[in-house]
């Protein structure tokens, strides 16, 4: 059996106090992975086109400030 349907297999098993506890330390996990892919990607000018374009479009007038 793959590591994945091992691991699905286990989390289907888990009581709901458990699942309720693996909830939460997923939701951290994945944000935590989330925060520093956007890191990396900003770092690496991967987002500077989509922020120059943001900004372009604030100036010119065609966006507003939320």
């Amino acid at each position: 059996m793959g590591n994945v349907k091992s691991i699905e297999k286990a989390v289907e098993s888990l009581p709901r106090s458990e699942l309720a506890e693996f909830r939460h330390w997923f939701a951290e996990f994945d944000a935590a992975a989330w925060d520093k892919q956007i890191e990396q990607d900003a770092s690496s000018g991967k987002l500077d086109s989509l922020a120059a374009e943001a900004l372009a479009d604030y100036r010119s007038g065609s966006a507003r400030e939320l």
